[in-house]
């Protein structure tokens, strides 16, 4: 199937051919007939599924075709689509795919969120826009300031719906949803859904088409995945010795907290790797910065927590490392769906402590699969024999019994032997 198949406009298949997009993913295939026949949308999708595209396409073609957008062109553009994500990097993300799938309509779209000044903000809403993507905060205080009007929205988008309500934003978006009038299409996608959300689901949907891209399909095919058994400690010096014996090209570490993000970018700089971290107590205009050089390959390790790493889209990232698992299993899924996308390979490598066992035993039952455990590596727990029969339940798998863990005095040897060499080749480096 392609894109023409899917009946879309030359104005949009021009720009999707000059992006090199062809075939459409399966979200897309299943999402854009229902969208462009005006239908409600529940959609349940990770990253990387090419979801932002499976609902700014159709939306852009229902507004370019409806005949009240061509007598705006002339006066004052009102909004019409209104798009709410929890993020700034995602809000901006989605508002550059609205710009370039929309590139030959004519149509207008801002993006507005919090963390910077509102003033370049509010001149473009000023002007006029067709589109707004906004997140939570800042859309209400502009809406508070009289600088945003709901009224005429007819297209209304809630993305990332879980981490909304993780960040603690369920009532903002009940405030925008009852400013937003009766008569509208409305999409709602997540990529969970527990009890909470299809709540909320249910108060914005009336009789919607569900579209669900399960999670395993993100991660099984394409992902090589590997675990590491490590006490908390040694965490610092096995990512340190990955990024020096691996082949690394560019790597997303993901952290539990802000501090320790902060403090793995001074440990791999220290290191003389280029590396940051990106996370919420930074400003706008800094993350973005960050941003811009991990994309372009001049820093090779970001370091992340999970809510600033919405909306960090990077092609052709070969790794990404699990620095802290997640509790949540299905955030592990999202975070290593962002190496592996649109059908490249990739590689997810993940540090397990003794307190995170529980954590990786969930994560494998989700995503039906033993991750393959490194055995063989200097900083192997004391614990792993214990930890590994704790994750796989009937103890080793064939391959691992052909490979055994070292014994505790073989190990300890090893990190001395390791220790030893990288003094050694400090001396001969100084």
């Amino acid at each position: 199937m392609t894109f023409e198949d899917l009946k879309i406009i030359p104005q949009i298949l021009k720009a999707l051919k000059t992006l090199g997009y062809t075939h459409p993913t399966p979200i897309q295939q299943q999402a854009i007939p229902i969208l462009l026949e005006g239908k409600d949308l529940l959609g349940c999708a990770q990253t990387g599924t090419g979801k932002t595209a499976a609902f700014a396409i159709p939306v852009l073609q229902r507004l370019y075709l409806d005949k009240k957008h061509h007598s705006q062109q002339k006066g004052f553009r009102k909004t019409q689509v209104l798009v709410v994500t929890p993020t700034r990097e995602l809000a901006i993300q989605i508002g550059e795919s609205f710009a370039t799938y929309g590139k030959h309509t004519g149509l207008r779209s801002t993006v507005i969120f919090g963390g910077v000044k509102q003033g370049a903000q509010v001149q473009a809403l000023k002007k006029g826009v067709d589109i707004v993507i906004a997140t939570p905060g800042r859309l209400l205080d502009l809406m508070n300031q009289g600088y945003v009007t709901l009224k005429h929205v007819r297209y209304s988008i809630l993305d990332e719906a879980d981490h909304m309500l993780d960040m603690g934003f369920i009532h903002d978006i009940r405030k925008i949803i009852a400013k937003l009038p009766a008569d509208r299409q409305s999409l709602f996608f997540s990529a969970t859904m527990p009890p909470e959300i299809v709540n909320l689901a249910g108060e914005i949907l009336g009789n919607p088409e569900k579209v669900t891209i399960k999670p395993e399909q993100a991660t099984a095919e394409r992902v090589e995945q590997a675990v590491y058994f490590v006490a908390k400690k040694d965490k610092p010096h096995l990512l340190l010795h990955l990024l020096q014996t691996e082949k690394i090209r560019s790597v997303l570490v993901f952290s539990r907290t802000k501090y320790g993000a902060d403090k793995i970018a001074r440990k791999v700089k220290n290191a003389g790797i280029t590396a940051d971290a990106i996370h919420g107590n930074k400003t706008q205009s800094a993350r973005q910065k960050t941003l811009k050089n991990f994309k372009k390959g001049k820093i090779k390790v970001l370091i992340a927590t999970d809510i600033a790493a919405r909306g960090i889209d990077v092609d052709e990232l070969s790794h990404v490392i699990n620095f802290n698992l997640p509790n949540v299993p299905e955030t592990y899924v999202h975070r290593i769906g962002r190496t592996g996308r649109a059908r490249a390979s990739g590689v997810a490598l993940s540090f397990c402590d003794s307190d995170e066992k529980t954590d990786l035993k969930s994560i494998q039952k989700l995503i039906k699969q033993k991750i393959p455990i490194v055995a063989e590596h200097p900083f192997v727990h004391e614990e792993s024999d214990e930890m590994m029969a704790f994750v796989t339940r009937s103890g080793r798998s064939k391959a691992q019994k052909k490979n055994p863990v070292p014994s505790k005095k073989a190990r300890r040897n090893k990190k001395k032997g390791y220790w030893q060499n990288r003094r050694t080749a400090a001396k001969k480096k100084s």
